[in-house]
């Protein structure tokens, strides 16, 4: 079993979409005063040892056992003080992670292999919902495909403005077909996911990426492929259907508020630099810059809103706006 780190929109609407860099004002939503932030290094310790208790009662007669648990440690100072932040409130995050528990199933897709890593999936990323819960969401395909406050990668990546890659899911079914036949031919010349739904993302996230990009670049070997992202912004409406495929798309989600990425991992063990990029990511969470959430083969991203402004300037510093 895998155990986390011990360390430390207004409304979307259908305006044009964004291409071009331009300047905004940082968003401000989101945020609270330092005063009143939680200790996440506290929360992220007590994550890890309640995972722990759940693995020993992972069996299925041992549900019982599991909600008492869970109705003792959640009330816990450390572990409640994040819950009770999030706009659902302790009971509420509470409910829903035992409904998440009942309906579990386990199935090739899911990040979520066995209970244990559901549980932890759900408790870690309830820390962007703390810090972004206040934003609106994409609920539509439409409103990620429109909406100014996020810019297509498409436009950056041929100006070669991008320190990272990604793959875009094939449209169609012949786009399906060369994709297979790729893999066969050349099996582990690129990550094995579905690619990108959608290219679009936030400005600070844009720099966020570029910033572990070159990091990256500059701590491992020559002829190491770069950092490689496999999810970015996506609409409520994408995160329910991939609920009904099996996966582990915890509602609500840092990818529907738009402030947070998947960055592949597992596939970087081939070039002996897995632990490479697993130590930049865990230091920059331990910073306060991001928050972390192993899902195993790749790695859940969420930028804090108190890195927020020094991301913003430095993409508009990159991007010459």
């Amino acid at each position: 079993m895998r155990l986390p780190s011990r360390s430390p929109g207004q409304q979307p609407g259908p305006a044009v979409a964004s291409t071009a860099p331009t300047r905004r004002r940082p968003p401000t939503i989101g945020r609270r005063p330092a005063s009143r932030e939680p200790d996440l290094a506290a929360y992220r310790t007590a994550v890890a040892e309640l995972l722990v208790e759940v693995g020993a009662l992972a069996d299925a007669p041992a549900a019982t056992a599991r909600q008492v648990l869970l109705d003792q440690r959640l009330r816990e100072p450390a572990i409640a003080s994040v819950l009770e932040a999030t706009p659902q409130g302790l009971v509420g995050a509470r409910e829903t992670l035992l409904l998440e528990m009942a309906r579990y199933q386990p199935n090739a897709r899911s990040s979520a292999h066995d209970l244990t890593a559901l549980v932890r999936i759900y408790l870690l990323s309830r820390i962007d919902v703390m810090w972004w819960g206040d934003s609106p969401a994409y609920l539509t395909d439409g409103q990620v495909n429109t909406s100014t406050d996020l810019v297509d990668l498409e436009w950056l990546r041929r100006r070669e403005l991008l320190a990272f890659r990604y793959q875009e899911q094939p449209a169609t079914l012949v786009g399906r077909g060369l994709r297979a036949l790729r893999r066969r031919l050349l099996p582990g010349a690129t990550p094995h996911t579905a690619g990108l739904m959608f290219r679009r993302t936030r400005r600070e996230v844009v720099a966020l990426l570029n910033d572990v990009g070159r990091e990256f670049a500059l701590a491992t070997p020559p002829g190491t492929p770069p950092l490689w992202v496999t999810s970015l912004a996506r609409s409520a409406e994408h995160q329910y259907r991939l609920r009904r495929l099996g996966y582990a798309a915890m509602v609500p989600s840092g990818h529907c508020l738009g402030w947070a990425a998947d960055v592949e991992m597992a596939w970087f063990r081939r070039f002996g630099v897995r632990g490479t990029l697993a130590e930049l990511l865990l230091a920059r969470q331990a910073a306060g810059e991001i928050n972390v959430v192993d899902e195993g083969q790749a790695w859940h991203l969420c930028l804090a809103p108190t890195a927020c402004r020094r991301f913003r300037r430095a993409y508009e510093a990159e991007m010459g706006v």
